[in-house]
């Protein structure tokens, strides 16, 4: 039994996020499963570090999967380049240890979000990848918003999830917010990220930017503990994620 690890690359426009469903073969957990199975006529599991919600980018994403099949790792590679979607990308292939897992050998995770801050759009073909906001951000004030998030906290207010049983407890390392000419860029460093988690709070920033939210009521939002407190959930296409980490 061989343990592959694949990085891989996609946009996420067309797909129901990374995770198979019931109701669609259209995610990309489930288009590369399908692929696997043809190549080697098994039933595979695909295990992705993180479940990118629909919508959303990987410029790195991480996944492992067990096969039993004797093709060597260049057969592999060769089949899965043929293979693939145009939209899904092979970056790196390797055999692991059998206990490797990709989710959960994660140590944390990058994102990326990306603004074009101008009163004209970036231009046509990066529509699908920036989130255009005509209105003049305040940067400053954006940065000063982050520095609320970095640390550990609990974050029930921005995120998705429902389950009260679950915890919300999570620690952001760094969130840096980047401006260069009309293209603003807020890269989130953390152990881990709750469902829309990056996406509520990447949109809290931005309303703290608009002037629609100041710094002092981001910080309420932490103690009342419901969605309803915080800002808008950003918009999916601007998102990307970049790096999963291991340790060593």
């Amino acid at each position: 039994m061989s343990n592959i690890k694949l990085v891989l690359e996609y946009d996420g426009r067309r797909y129901n996020g990374w995770q198979r469903q019931t109701n669609t073969k259209n995610t990309v957990q489930g288009r590369i499963e399908h692929m696997l199975q043809l190549m080697t006529g098994e039933k595979i599991e695909l295990h992705g570090a993180g479940r990118t919600d629909t919508g959303v980018h990987a410029l790195g994403q991480v996944a492992n999967f067990h096969t039993q099949s004797r093709m060597g790792l260049s057969e592999i590679e060769d089949y899965i380049h043929t293979y693939l979607p145009e939209d899904i990308n092979l970056l790196d292939i390797r055999e692991m240890p059998e206990r490797f897992h990709a989710r959960l050998n994660a140590k944390g995770k990058t994102y990326t979000y990306r603004i074009w801050n101008h009163p004209f759009k970036k231009n046509i073909f990066n529509r699908g990848y920036y989130y255009h906001i005509r209105k003049p951000l305040n940067v400053n004030a954006m940065k000063q918003a982050a520095g609320l998030f970095v640390g550990t906290r609990d974050f029930r207010s921005f995120t998705a999830l429902k389950s009260k049983s679950k915890s919300t407890v999570r620690t952001i390392a760094k969130i840096e917010i980047l401006k260069k000419e009309s293209e603003v860029t807020l890269d989130f460093s953390g152990d881990g990220f709750l469902h829309k988690m990056v996406r509520v709070i990447a949109g809290t920033i931005i309303q703290v930017g608009l002037g629609e939210l100041s710094v002092s009521e981001v910080e309420e939002m932490f103690k009342r503990e419901k969605r309803s407190a915080a800002g808008f959930t950003a918009p999916p296409h601007a998102l990307f994620l970049v790096k999963v980490i291991y340790g060593g």
